[in-house]
Protein backbone atom coordinates (compact mmCIF):
# COMPACT_ATOMS: atom_id res chain seq x y z
CA UNK A 1 0.00 0.00 0.00
CA UNK A 2 1.38 3.77 -0.89
CA UNK A 3 3.14 5.39 1.77
CA UNK A 4 1.30 8.90 3.22
CA UNK A 5 3.53 11.53 4.16
CA UNK A 6 1.08 13.74 5.94
CA UNK A 7 2.52 17.06 7.20
CA UNK A 8 2.90 17.25 10.85
CA UNK A 9 3.41 21.44 10.57
CA UNK A 10 6.81 22.95 12.58
CA UNK A 11 5.65 24.60 15.77
CA UNK A 12 7.99 27.55 15.14
CA UNK A 13 9.56 27.61 11.48
CA UNK A 14 11.92 30.23 10.51
CA UNK A 15 10.24 33.81 9.83
CA UNK A 16 10.26 35.39 6.54
CA UNK A 17 13.47 37.27 6.92
CA UNK A 18 15.59 34.28 8.53
CA UNK A 19 14.72 32.58 5.27
CA UNK A 20 15.60 35.29 2.77
CA UNK A 21 19.00 35.65 5.09
CA UNK A 22 20.18 31.77 4.41
CA UNK A 23 18.87 32.29 0.68
CA UNK A 24 20.50 35.26 -0.24
CA UNK A 25 23.96 33.16 0.63
CA UNK A 26 23.24 29.49 1.38
CA UNK A 27 26.79 27.92 0.51
CA UNK A 28 26.29 24.10 0.14
CA UNK A 29 25.17 21.90 3.14
CA UNK A 30 25.24 24.47 5.70
CA UNK A 31 21.32 25.25 5.97
CA UNK A 32 18.21 23.22 6.19
CA UNK A 33 14.68 23.52 5.71
CA UNK A 34 11.66 23.32 8.47
CA UNK A 35 10.50 19.85 7.67
CA UNK A 36 12.02 16.50 6.64
CA UNK A 37 10.26 13.73 5.34
CA UNK A 38 10.45 10.03 7.47
CA UNK A 39 9.16 6.80 7.39
CA UNK A 40 9.80 3.03 9.15
CA UNK A 41 10.17 -0.41 8.08
CA UNK A 42 10.13 -3.14 10.14
CA UNK A 43 10.70 -6.74 9.29
CA UNK A 44 7.37 -7.82 10.74
CA UNK A 45 5.19 -5.09 9.20
CA UNK A 46 7.59 -3.33 6.44
CA UNK A 47 7.30 0.48 5.43
CA UNK A 48 4.54 2.91 7.76
CA UNK A 49 5.20 5.93 9.60
CA UNK A 50 5.45 7.75 6.86
CA UNK A 51 5.13 11.65 7.96
CA UNK A 52 6.67 15.37 6.82
CA UNK A 53 7.81 16.38 10.50
CA UNK A 54 9.84 19.57 11.62
CA UNK A 55 13.36 18.93 11.32
CA UNK A 56 15.02 17.83 13.83
CA UNK A 57 17.50 15.46 15.21
CA UNK A 58 17.52 11.88 15.63
CA UNK A 59 17.74 10.30 19.37
CA UNK A 60 20.13 6.70 18.83
CA UNK A 61 20.48 4.38 20.46
CA UNK A 62 24.24 3.71 21.28
CA UNK A 63 23.84 0.23 19.74
CA UNK A 64 21.86 1.63 16.91
CA UNK A 65 23.28 -0.85 13.98
CA UNK A 66 24.19 2.04 11.70
CA UNK A 67 26.78 3.38 13.98
CA UNK A 68 28.83 0.11 14.40
CA UNK A 69 28.17 -2.02 10.76
CA UNK A 70 28.19 1.09 8.43
CA UNK A 71 24.49 -0.21 6.57
CA UNK A 72 23.38 2.94 5.14
CA UNK A 73 22.57 4.60 1.54
CA UNK A 74 21.37 7.48 0.17
CA UNK A 75 21.18 9.45 -2.63
CA UNK A 76 21.04 13.68 -3.87
CA UNK A 77 18.64 15.54 -5.94
CA UNK A 78 17.89 18.91 -6.94
CA UNK A 79 14.57 21.21 -6.76
CA UNK A 80 14.39 23.81 -9.28
CA UNK A 81 12.75 26.73 -9.45
CA UNK A 82 12.01 28.44 -13.22
CA UNK A 83 11.13 31.52 -14.31
CA UNK A 84 7.60 30.95 -14.33
CA UNK A 85 7.76 30.40 -9.92
CA UNK A 86 6.64 26.11 -10.98
CA UNK A 87 9.08 23.83 -9.19
CA UNK A 88 11.00 20.84 -11.47
CA UNK A 89 12.87 17.68 -10.39
CA UNK A 90 15.73 16.72 -12.59
CA UNK A 91 15.01 12.65 -13.75
CA UNK A 92 14.03 11.66 -9.94
CA UNK A 93 12.88 8.29 -11.26
CA UNK A 94 16.59 7.43 -11.96
CA UNK A 95 17.41 8.41 -8.22
CA UNK A 96 14.71 6.46 -6.62
CA UNK A 97 16.04 3.51 -8.69
CA UNK A 98 19.15 3.55 -7.87
CA UNK A 99 18.36 4.37 -4.04
CA UNK A 100 16.73 0.38 -4.44
CA UNK A 101 19.76 -0.87 -6.45
CA UNK A 102 21.91 0.63 -3.82
CA UNK A 103 19.43 -0.70 -0.53
CA UNK A 104 19.74 -4.28 -2.10
CA UNK A 105 23.36 -4.23 -2.24
CA UNK A 106 23.74 -3.24 1.90
CA UNK A 107 20.79 -5.68 2.51
CA UNK A 108 18.65 -3.11 2.65
CA UNK A 109 14.56 -2.62 2.24
CA UNK A 110 13.60 -2.10 -0.85
CA UNK A 111 11.90 1.78 -0.81
CA UNK A 112 9.58 2.28 -3.92
CA UNK A 113 10.02 4.77 -6.55
CA UNK A 114 5.91 5.74 -6.04
CA UNK A 115 6.55 6.36 -2.30
CA UNK A 116 10.71 7.71 -3.03
CA UNK A 117 8.85 10.64 -5.31
CA UNK A 118 5.55 11.32 -2.70
CA UNK A 119 8.12 11.72 -0.12
CA UNK A 120 9.78 14.26 -1.96
CA UNK A 121 6.67 15.99 -3.40
CA UNK A 122 5.32 16.66 -0.16
CA UNK A 123 8.79 17.62 1.63
CA UNK A 124 8.83 20.54 -1.55
CA UNK A 125 5.04 21.52 -0.61
CA UNK A 126 6.10 21.66 3.33
CA UNK A 127 9.24 23.76 2.38
CA UNK A 128 8.24 25.35 -1.03
CA UNK A 129 9.26 28.78 0.49
CA UNK A 130 12.90 27.27 0.31
CA UNK A 131 13.53 26.85 -3.10
CA UNK A 132 15.68 29.52 -4.30
CA UNK A 133 14.81 31.33 -7.87
CA UNK A 134 18.41 33.63 -8.71
CA UNK A 135 20.85 31.99 -10.53
CA UNK A 136 21.94 28.33 -10.74
CA UNK A 137 20.48 28.32 -7.12
CA UNK A 138 18.49 25.23 -6.10
CA UNK A 139 17.15 23.15 -3.21
CA UNK A 140 19.44 20.15 -2.58
CA UNK A 141 17.52 17.38 -1.55
CA UNK A 142 19.35 14.16 0.09
CA UNK A 143 17.25 11.14 1.01
CA UNK A 144 18.56 8.50 2.98
CA UNK A 145 17.99 5.41 4.19
CA UNK A 146 19.58 3.44 7.46
CA UNK A 147 19.80 0.33 10.05
CA UNK A 148 18.39 1.98 13.19
CA UNK A 149 17.51 -1.03 15.12
CA UNK A 150 19.41 -1.05 18.63
CA UNK A 151 21.33 -4.55 17.96
CA UNK A 152 25.05 -5.70 17.82
CA UNK A 153 24.67 -8.65 15.71
CA UNK A 154 25.94 -8.78 12.37
CA UNK A 155 23.03 -9.00 10.29
CA UNK A 156 20.95 -7.18 8.47
CA UNK A 157 18.80 -4.91 10.51
CA UNK A 158 15.36 -5.72 11.77
CA UNK A 159 14.28 -1.97 11.61
CA UNK A 160 15.51 0.86 9.27
CA UNK A 161 14.49 4.34 9.12
CA UNK A 162 14.06 6.22 5.78
CA UNK A 163 14.62 10.48 5.81
CA UNK A 164 14.27 13.11 3.19
CA UNK A 165 16.03 16.30 4.34
CA UNK A 166 16.74 19.73 2.25
CA UNK A 167 19.05 22.14 1.79
CA UNK A 168 19.29 26.00 -0.34
CA UNK A 169 22.06 25.46 -2.27
CA UNK A 170 24.03 28.48 -4.16
CA UNK A 171 25.99 28.68 -7.13
CA UNK A 172 28.25 25.84 -6.87
CA UNK A 173 31.47 28.12 -8.21
CA UNK A 174 30.10 31.18 -7.20
CA UNK A 175 32.98 33.19 -9.00
CA UNK A 176 32.47 31.31 -12.16
CA UNK A 177 33.75 28.17 -13.54
CA UNK A 178 36.83 27.33 -12.70
CA UNK A 179 39.20 24.54 -14.15
CA UNK A 180 40.22 22.21 -10.72
CA UNK A 181 43.54 20.07 -10.39
CA UNK A 182 43.49 16.56 -9.71
CA UNK A 183 45.61 14.38 -7.74
CA UNK A 184 45.88 10.81 -9.01
CA UNK A 185 46.16 8.31 -5.87
CA UNK A 186 48.82 5.88 -6.32
CA UNK A 187 48.39 4.32 -2.78
CA UNK A 188 44.58 4.17 -2.08
CA UNK A 189 41.32 2.89 -3.94
CA UNK A 190 37.69 3.96 -4.19
CA UNK A 191 36.27 0.55 -4.13
CA UNK A 192 37.03 -2.99 -5.34
CA UNK A 193 35.46 -5.74 -7.39
CA UNK A 194 33.00 -7.06 -5.53
CA UNK A 195 32.61 -4.49 -3.32
CA UNK A 196 30.29 -1.44 -3.00
CA UNK A 197 31.57 0.96 -5.71
CA UNK A 198 28.33 0.88 -7.48
CA UNK A 199 26.78 2.03 -4.83
CA UNK A 200 25.78 5.28 -3.10
CA UNK A 201 26.46 4.41 0.49
CA UNK A 202 28.60 6.12 2.98
CA UNK A 203 31.44 4.09 3.20
CA UNK A 204 32.65 4.87 -0.16
CA UNK A 205 33.32 8.54 0.58
CA UNK A 206 34.33 7.69 4.05
CA UNK A 207 37.20 5.48 1.73
CA UNK A 208 38.73 8.57 -0.06
CA UNK A 209 39.04 11.11 2.40
CA UNK A 210 42.37 10.05 3.56
CA UNK A 211 43.40 10.09 -0.51
CA UNK A 212 41.79 13.59 -0.86
CA UNK A 213 43.39 14.81 2.39
CA UNK A 214 46.27 13.52 0.34
CA UNK A 215 45.74 15.33 -2.67
CA UNK A 216 45.38 18.70 -0.76
CA UNK A 217 48.74 18.57 0.57
CA UNK A 218 49.52 18.27 -3.07
CA UNK A 219 48.24 21.35 -3.92
CA UNK A 220 45.44 19.61 -5.82
CA UNK A 221 41.56 19.93 -5.69
CA UNK A 222 40.21 16.29 -6.01
CA UNK A 223 41.84 12.93 -6.22
CA UNK A 224 41.25 10.37 -8.75
CA UNK A 225 41.07 6.63 -7.94
CA UNK A 226 42.35 3.58 -10.20
CA UNK A 227 40.33 0.77 -10.42
CA UNK A 228 40.62 -1.44 -7.57
CA UNK A 229 41.94 -4.66 -9.50
CA UNK A 230 44.79 -3.77 -11.72
CA UNK A 231 45.32 -0.24 -10.31
CA UNK A 232 45.79 1.02 -13.87
CA UNK A 233 42.19 2.00 -15.38
CA UNK A 234 40.47 5.32 -14.77
CA UNK A 235 37.90 4.91 -11.93
CA UNK A 236 36.03 7.62 -10.45
CA UNK A 237 36.78 11.11 -8.74
CA UNK A 238 36.02 10.70 -4.71
CA UNK A 239 32.49 11.74 -5.58
CA UNK A 240 32.21 12.60 -9.03
CA UNK A 241 32.23 10.78 -12.73
CA UNK A 242 34.63 11.27 -15.47
CA UNK A 243 34.45 12.24 -18.78
CA UNK A 244 37.46 13.24 -21.56
CA UNK A 245 36.98 13.98 -25.28
CA UNK A 246 39.26 13.01 -27.98
CA UNK A 247 38.55 14.23 -31.08
CA UNK A 248 35.29 13.81 -31.90
CA UNK A 249 34.53 11.45 -29.27
CA UNK A 250 33.26 12.15 -26.07
CA UNK A 251 34.84 9.10 -23.49
CA UNK A 252 33.47 8.09 -19.75
CA UNK A 253 34.91 5.00 -17.60
CA UNK A 254 32.69 2.16 -18.52
CA UNK A 255 30.72 0.83 -15.59
CA UNK A 256 32.22 -2.24 -14.02
CA UNK A 257 30.73 -2.40 -11.23
CA UNK A 258 33.13 -0.23 -8.93
CA UNK A 259 31.59 2.96 -10.49
CA UNK A 260 28.55 4.82 -9.10
CA UNK A 261 26.21 4.69 -12.18
CA UNK A 262 25.46 8.92 -12.34
CA UNK A 263 22.03 10.46 -13.09
CA UNK A 264 24.19 13.39 -14.77
CA UNK A 265 26.90 10.91 -16.45
CA UNK A 266 24.22 9.07 -18.11
CA UNK A 267 22.37 12.20 -19.30
CA UNK A 268 25.88 13.86 -20.60
CA UNK A 269 26.15 9.89 -22.62
CA UNK A 270 22.32 11.11 -24.02
CA UNK A 271 23.24 14.24 -24.57
CA UNK A 272 26.73 13.92 -26.36
CA UNK A 273 25.40 13.56 -30.21
CA UNK A 274 22.96 16.79 -29.92
CA UNK A 275 26.32 18.85 -29.40
CA UNK A 276 28.44 16.71 -32.05
CA UNK A 277 30.36 14.49 -30.29
CA UNK A 278 29.91 10.47 -30.47
CA UNK A 279 29.90 8.85 -26.78
CA UNK A 280 31.83 6.07 -25.94
CA UNK A 281 31.49 3.48 -22.80
CA UNK A 282 35.45 1.95 -22.18
CA UNK A 283 38.21 1.26 -20.22
CA UNK A 284 40.53 4.05 -19.89
CA UNK A 285 44.41 3.74 -18.74
CA UNK A 286 45.75 5.85 -16.61
CA UNK A 287 49.01 6.00 -18.82
CA UNK A 288 46.40 6.66 -21.57
CA UNK A 289 44.70 10.06 -20.00
CA UNK A 290 47.99 11.26 -18.85
CA UNK A 291 49.83 11.07 -22.54
CA UNK A 292 47.07 11.86 -24.06
CA UNK A 293 46.48 15.17 -22.24
CA UNK A 294 50.40 16.08 -22.55
CA UNK A 295 50.36 15.39 -26.24
CA UNK A 296 46.67 17.18 -27.23
CA UNK A 297 45.19 14.16 -28.10
CA UNK A 298 42.70 14.58 -25.23
CA UNK A 299 41.50 17.87 -25.46
CA UNK A 300 39.51 18.51 -22.62
CA UNK A 301 38.79 16.60 -19.71
CA UNK A 302 35.72 17.02 -16.89
CA UNK A 303 33.80 15.95 -14.04
CA UNK A 304 30.30 15.66 -13.60
CA UNK A 305 27.57 15.16 -10.44
CA UNK A 306 24.55 16.85 -8.93
CA UNK A 307 26.28 19.28 -6.92
CA UNK A 308 28.84 20.93 -9.36
CA UNK A 309 26.33 19.56 -12.96
CA UNK A 310 30.09 19.78 -14.68
CA UNK A 311 33.07 20.72 -13.46
CA UNK A 312 36.43 21.14 -15.94
CA UNK A 313 39.58 19.43 -15.09
CA UNK A 314 42.90 21.89 -15.70
CA UNK A 315 45.86 20.10 -14.50
CA UNK A 316 46.50 15.77 -13.46
CA UNK A 317 49.12 15.58 -10.58
CA UNK A 318 51.70 12.19 -9.51
CA UNK A 319 54.46 11.83 -8.02
CA UNK A 320 57.30 13.72 -10.17
CA UNK A 321 54.91 15.11 -12.93
CA UNK A 322 52.32 17.28 -13.85
CA UNK A 323 50.02 17.73 -16.61
CA UNK A 324 47.72 19.93 -18.05
CA UNK A 325 44.65 19.78 -20.01
CA UNK A 326 43.89 22.39 -22.49
CA UNK A 327 46.47 24.67 -21.36
CA UNK A 328 44.44 24.75 -17.80
CA UNK A 329 41.22 26.04 -19.30
CA UNK A 330 37.82 25.22 -19.56
CA UNK A 331 36.88 23.33 -22.64
CA UNK A 332 34.74 24.45 -25.99
CA UNK A 333 32.84 20.96 -25.40
CA UNK A 334 32.73 21.05 -21.38
CA UNK A 335 31.37 23.94 -21.26
CA UNK A 336 28.41 23.50 -23.74
CA UNK A 337 27.61 20.19 -22.33
CA UNK A 338 27.85 22.08 -18.96
CA UNK A 339 24.88 25.22 -20.01
CA UNK A 340 22.77 22.45 -21.89
CA UNK A 341 21.98 20.75 -19.05
CA UNK A 342 21.61 23.63 -16.84
CA UNK A 343 19.00 25.26 -19.61
CA UNK A 344 17.29 21.93 -19.33
CA UNK A 345 17.21 21.45 -15.41
CA UNK A 346 16.49 25.27 -15.13
CA UNK A 347 13.53 25.41 -17.71
CA UNK A 348 15.37 27.44 -20.33
CA UNK A 349 15.28 24.91 -22.92
CA UNK A 350 12.77 22.36 -24.38
CA UNK A 351 13.27 19.26 -22.55
CA UNK A 352 12.66 16.97 -25.46
CA UNK A 353 13.56 13.84 -23.42
CA UNK A 354 10.94 14.38 -20.64
CA UNK A 355 13.78 14.46 -17.96
CA UNK A 356 11.69 17.15 -15.86
CA UNK A 357 9.04 15.86 -13.76
CA UNK A 358 6.98 19.05 -12.40
CA UNK A 359 5.99 19.00 -8.84
CA UNK A 360 4.38 22.59 -8.01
Amino acid sequence: MPLLFDVRPHPSPRSDAQREAVLADPGFGRHFTDHMAVATWTKADGWGESAIVPYGPFSLDPATAVLHYAQEVFEGLKAYRHADGSIWLFRPERNAQRLIASAARLALPELPVEDFLTSIEALVAADEAWVPQAGESSLYLRPFLFASEAFLGVRSAHRVTYCCIASPAGAYFSGGVQPVSIWISQEYTRAAPGGTGAAKCGGNYAASLLAQQEAAAHGCDQVLFADGREQKYVDELGGMNVYLVAGDELITPELTGSILEGVTRDSILVLAEELGLTPVERRIEIAELMEGAADGTISEVFACGTAAVVTPIGSFVEPGRTVSVNGGESGEHTLAIRQRLLDIQQGRAEDVHGWMRKIR
